[in-house]
């Protein structure tokens, strides 16, 4: 299977990294979080990547085009121009690398992809967030469902902390409860093939709206709970989040 990864939005929420370059490139421990999000489905199998490009996806390229030289040490003798890896990575990736323009729509991106996919399914996620949900189980459940899309709901993380009042007094403090019991789209979606035909040739075609509210309506839009680790990279706050994750070595996705 093949998953498809959406890395070309503009990232104007996070605009002090992206004004030089797109979000998925924004590092987290010296590595794009482009590459995390694929070791993440390289160690469950997956290992041929559909890249979405859109904004800056020039720097996208390059990094895939000279992989060996930013992922590893170099040794350079330069009496013969000879170069070698010393810890040379052993990743066996596909990568396809696609312009799907720089202002499309996240639903236009995946239809441009159409003539890529030739499985039945294949995965899809967006370049800008981190989970450890099981990415086999998350299959599973796809399969057995044997619907248009499934979609992995998490709890978002919580932003600030929560009072419980009782009268004039507080009862009780609650640090930063996850979800407040709400579920939201996490990415790290499975599509059946059936998908294409949710979504029209209009660059402005957003998956998260008509595609998703028409399967959902249809009965054909699964989800897939995930209670585990969840962290989108918005803001200037989750990169710093993340790579303090990173640096304590408590990194829930790094499991390879």
């Amino acid at each position: 299977m093949k998953c498809v990864i959406l890395a070309g939005g503009l990232g104007t929420r996070l605009s002090e990294e992206t004004i030089s370059k797109p979000k998925p490139m924004v590092e987290i421990g010296g590595k794009p979080i482009i590459w995390h999000i694929m070791k993440y489905y390289s160690f469950f199998g997956v290992d041929e990547f559909i890249i979405c490009l859109g904004y800056k996806g020039e720097i996208i390229k390059n990094f895939f085009m000279n992989y060996k030289a930013n992922t590893s040490n170099l040794m350079i003798n330069l009496n013969n121009d000879n170069i070698q890896y010393p810890n040379k990575t052993n990743d066996k990736w596909k990568v396809h690398l696609i312009d799907t323009g720089e202002f499309t729509m996240t639903g236009s991106r995946i239809k441009k992809i159409r003539d890529l996919i030739t499985e039945d399914n294949f995965f899809c996620t967006y370049g800008d967030g981190l989970s450890n949900v099981n990415i086999k189980l998350l299959y599973k459940h796809h399969i057995t469902n044997n619907l248009v899309a499934t979609i992995t709901a998490v709890q978002p993380p919580g932003r600030f902390g929560s009072l419980i009042l009782e009268n004039d007094l507080v009862k009780s403090f609650v640090e930063k409860p996850i979800g407040d019991n709400s579920w939201i789209n996490g990415g790290f979606f499975v599509f059946s093939k059936d998908i294409f035909n949710y979504l029209n040739h209009s660059e402005k075609c957003v998956l998260e709206e008509d595609p998703l509210t028409e399967l959902s309506q249809q009965k054909k839009l699964s989800a897939f709970k995930h209670n585990g680790f969840f962290q989108p990279m918005d803001t200037l706050r989750d990169v710093r989040f993340l790579q303090r994750l990173y640096e304590e070595e408590n990194c829930p996705w790094k499991i390879w």
